[in-house]
């Protein structure tokens, strides 16, 4: 017996003589080990019992790492004031891991919105045609999913600042008071705050959606993107007209696809009074029937105003998008002007005069003129 006290003498002699610096570092070396263990304990306990949900199963495994990180940073925050260190730099240690810690929680937080919005969609299928339910949802997840991460950032910033004292003072003060300061951040933010409102009506009214036909500004395009505070028009020879969110709900503007993508085209032609209306409009049928442009829907050709000099011929066609549309209209033009110059040029605009017969006494008058001139 008195061999072991010995011993235990001896060992708790050798351990005063250790610095109390290393014995804090190996404390804490020795509980972060075992929080470590304990942790991939927990999480392959989870994925074993929540195995029939995928979503879980990717949030678990996205955040694996940061999750490590911020348990760690938890037991090191709540142990360090235990340990025999300088109390201003541990107090200042526990601060800064602080801030890390909310930043990792404000991490895994945009881990699952990602992951939230990806599950969501998983059920759409935006690149087959006549996708208007899906490009619905994928616009509002999208501006969604923006809207929230803009939330996330902000929120993380702000907690983390408020682990300082004089800083969480300073933004007290800021927002509290009702000075000039507070005057000016309001009308600064006020563009950020009302595109973010903006955005999110944009999401829940849905007047445009990704890939939707709009005329925007007099210029005709697809919405190509958008952004937590504007949206990227690709115009038809491909510029980008960059818009601010609050334009489509404040402006009005064209949308082309806003139910459904088929869409009509008409197709406007000058001719003369002497064309023949019903053989134009049996050609008309000939040409969509032969396109693979119409969707088989409607083709009809009317009068539809009168001058002077010529009457206006409208032929109204349908197609499945307002691309096709163009371009269909473009083919009916063409054909139907090549039809009227090559089988009917007498169906084309003409210039009439009338000739007055002159008499003799007239052709006398005009010689005399001529010779007094």
């Amino acid at each position: 017996m008195a061999f072991f006290d010995n011993i235990l003498a001896q060992g708790l002699e050798l351990l005063s003589t250790i610095p109390g610096s290393v014995v804090g570092i190996a404390a804490l070396a020795l509980a972060v080990a075992v929080v470590l263990a304990l942790h991939a304990v927990v999480a392959a306990l989870l994925r074993r019992a929540l195995r029939r949900r995928p979503f879980v199963q990717t949030l678990l495994a996205r955040s694996y790492g940061p999750s490590r990180l911020a348990l760690v940073i938890v037991v090191i925050a709540v142990l360090l004031p235990a340990m025999p260190f300088d109390s201003r730099l541990a107090d200042v240690a526990v601060r800064l891991l602080g801030v890390v810690f909310v930043m990792l929680l404000g991490w895994i937080a945009l881990i699952a919105v990602d992951l939230g919005a990806a599950f969501y969609m998983r059920g759409y299928r935006v690149e087959m045609p006549n996708n208007v339910l899906a490009r619905k949802h994928l616009t509002q997840v999208r501006i969604l999913k923006r809207t929230a991460a803009t939330l996330v950032v902000v929120v993380t910033a702000a907690a983390a600042l408020m682990n300082f004292e004089t800083v969480r003072q300073y933004g007290v003060s800021l927002f509290a008071s009702a000075g000039a300061a507070g005057l000016v951040v309001g009308l600064a933010a006020r563009p950020l705050f009302s595109n973010l409102i903006a955005g999110v009506q944009l999401a829940m009214t849905q007047p445009i959606r990704l890939g939707d036909a709009v005329i925007v500004e007099n210029e005709w395009g697809e919405i190509e993107e958008i952004t937590s505070t504007y949206v990227v028009v690709r115009i038809w020879d491909l510029r980008r007209l960059i818009v601010p969110l609050t334009y489509f709900i404040e402006k009005p503007f064209q949308n082309w696809t806003r139910e459904n993508p088929d869409i009509f085209g008409a197709v406007m032609i000058h001719a003369d009074y002497a064309v023949p209306v019903d053989r134009v409009r049996a050609k008309l049928r000939e040409i969509v029937e032969a396109s693979p442009l119409w969707d088989r829907r409607v083709a009809g050709l009317q009068v539809t105003d009168a001058t002077d000099r010529t009457i206006e011929l409208r032929a109204l066609v349908s197609a499945r998008t307002a691309g096709e549309a163009f371009d269909l209209r473009c083919e009916v033009r063409e054909k139907l002007i090549a039809f009227l110059r090559e089988v009917h040029p007498e169906g084309l605009p003409h210039v009439r005069a009338e000739i007055a017969e002159k008499t003799p006494e007239d052709a006398t008058a005009a010689r005399l003129a001529d010779g007094v001139a």
